[in-house]
């Protein structure tokens, strides 16, 4: 295979040679490495509406599907699972097999099956598909979709300097919000006027429209992949696995928002779906600019480590006035007028807090493991991730009734608390 030359910092040459081979090696113009990140954003988005959009729905899920709080944890949790044992799997073979490859693989995957469910797994007047069927279908969507994450990453690491990078990964990250946002916005909505079977169909058209669209863009595995130095395996190193650790347990109370949060407006604030929604793709748009500024803001002040301690520590307090304002809303002056004017506000703030800092941790860890590990490395972080997208539905039922909402947001503070010292500064 011809290698690929970077051109960012220098005119192309006629002819240009690969070291190794001595064959001609493949020119790109100073500006292609924004189409790779414009189309790495466009795949991760299109996942990112299926496992951040589907919970969007979770009380039309539940009306529509027959579910009891538990089952439908158990439905929402099985997404992340999927994600979860896939993640390290696709992240090896992104750096045998190269970010092309696996990312064509995963997203047309996809978009068959969600495809599949469109026309099977929904339900219709004269039956309603049990939560063991609805489970196991979103668990395979999971398995698939987990290749995108450490493909799209990768690629980014490849083809960006390293006082861009963090900006970079921080727009890529923009995709998950985007996507979620989209999804919080139009797939409640979709699925109260037209079923599960349009959210479906919908979810699976964006797939396979990106995967196309990568079909078309020339291959992206990184010039610097092949040169780079190659440092200790992720798998070995104490520093990455460190820092994958503190990215799950910060990811936990984001999973609660994500996943709970329009049952929580909904049984709690007494919110209609609009308003819901609307919350919720509040957080999406907040998380999309925070992840901007923090990777260009990082990138200039070389302060990585440090931003995301105060990320950890801003997650822990606003999580901490939700439990107060739960404690607190029995005995409040102007009662359920107040619950709704204030608690979608805190519930905002507390969720792009704990959403803010994904671009700066992912390049982080990915400069930690070293170019040529960067694939395996991104993916180790994301099991973490998405067994929070696992545990974290199906541990709020048991903690709604043991301990109602105020135990639900108090364990989201303890784990942003708990994640904060593990972030270390750097030596």
């Amino acid at each position: 295979m011809s290698a690929i030359v970077d051109c960012t910092d220098q005119q192309p040459k006629k002819i240009l040679k690969d070291r190794a081979t001595g064959r001609a090696a493949r020119v790109f113009s100073p500006g292609h490495r924004w189409k790779v990140l414009g189309i790495g954003v466009a795949a991760n988005a299109s996942f990112s509406a299926t496992f951040s959009g589907i919970p969007a729905t979770a009380v039309v899920l539940r009306q529509g599907y027959q579910l009891s709080n538990a089952e439908l944890g158990v439905a929402l949790g099985v997404l992340g699972l999927g994600v979860a044992l896939s993640e390290l799997p696709w992240g090896l073979l992104t750096d045998r097999w190269g970010d092309r490859r696996v990312l064509l693989t995963g997203l047309g995957a996809t978009a068959a099956w969600l495809l599949a469910m469109a026309m099977l797994v929904v339900p219709t007047r004269s039956a309603v598909p049990d939560v063991v069927l609805l489970s196991a279908s979103l668990l395979i969507a999971g398995l698939l979709g987990g290749s995108v994450n450490g493909s799209s990453g990768r690629a980014i690491m490849g083809w960006f300097r390293e006082n861009e990078r963090g900006f970079a990964m921080s727009i890529r990250q923009t995709a998950v919000p985007l996507g979620g946002g989209l999804g919080a916005l139009v797939l409640p909505s979709l699925a109260l006027a037209f079923g599960f079977s349009a959210v479906f169909g919908l979810l699976a058209g964006a797939s396979a429209l990106f995967a196309w669209r990568w079909l078309h863009e020339p291959p992206a595995a990184g010039h610097v992949l092949s040169s780079a130095v190659a440092g200790p395996a992720p798998l070995r190193n104490i520093e990455v696995w460190r820092i994958a650790t503190a990215i799950g347990l910060l990811c936990f109370p984001q999973v609660a928002v994500l996943t709970f949060a329009s049952v929580f407006l909904h049984d709690f604030a007494g919110l209609g779906t609009a308003a819901i929604s609307a919350s919720l793709a509040a957080v999406q748009v907040g998380a999309m600019v925070m992840r901007v500024w923090s990777g260009r803001f990082t990138d200039r002040h070389g302060n990585r480590r440090q931003f995301l301690r105060s990320c950890s520590a801003l997650s822990a307090l606003a999580f901490a006035v939700l439990w107060l304002l739960v404690l607190a809303s029995p005995v409040m002056p102007g009662g359920q007028s107040l619950l709704i004017a204030v608690l979608p506000l805190v519930l905002i703030v507390a969720g792009v807090s704990v959403s803010a800092w994904h671009g700066v941790a992912y390049t982080e860890l990915a400069t930690l493991a070293g170019a040529g590990h960067v694939g395996t490395a991104l993916s180790l972080a994301n099991t973490f991730v998405f067994v929070g997208f696992f545990l974290v539905p199906v541990a709020i039922p048991g903690l709604l009734h043991l301990w109602s909402w105020s135990g639900v947001w108090l364990s989201a503070a303890i784990c942003a608390v708990v994640a904060w010292p593990i972030f270390l500064r750097p030596a």
